[in-house]
């Protein structure tokens, strides 16, 4: 299942990703707790999913619009930066911004935390290419029939 399916992105996770998440729910960190606090319940003035299963991946805290992702590292991440590349290239493919932050931060600096991701919520997302072909006028066609026929 791809984004490219048309299915809505809530329900385009591996069975093995909806188990994670689930378990993740349930023994979410300090650090994830205290931004959990202030980004539930549209308080940002979008709705975030905490723990959310997305292809392969449970993300932290996913706002599916606009398509933004917070993601709280703790110290584990230092020793697998190569996956975080792929899965970042991943689903930036999938059309997600991504911010990513400490849990030391996270608790010692959560008001900042939160500008940041209220300033990526409230930021211009870039408008996807026109894909409409311009269309020729009434005088294109009229000046082609008198040309030619």
């Amino acid at each position: 299942m791809g984004a490219s399916t048309g299915a809505p992105l809530q329900n385009q996770a591996t069975q093995a990703a909806r188990q994670n998440a689930k378990s993740l729910r349930a023994d979410m960190t300090d650090a994830e707790r205290r931004i959990w606090s202030r980004l539930r319940g549209e308080q940002l003035g979008c709705r975030f999913r905490r723990q959310h299963p997305l292809g392969g991946y449970v993300l932290d805290f996913a706002c599916l619009d606009p398509k933004l992702i917070v993601e709280i590292d703790g110290s584990q991440h230092i020793e697998q930066a190569s996956y975080d590349e792929r899965r970042t290239a991943w689903l930036t493919q999938q059309g997600f911004r991504m911010l990513r932050f400490w849990s030391s931060d996270a608790l010692s600096q959560t008001d900042a935390v939160i500008a940041e991701v209220l300033a990526a919520v409230q930021a211009p997302r870039p408008q996807a290419p026109s894909l409409t072909l311009p269309q020729r006028g009434r005088e294109c066609s009229e000046s082609f029939s008198q040309e030619f026929l």
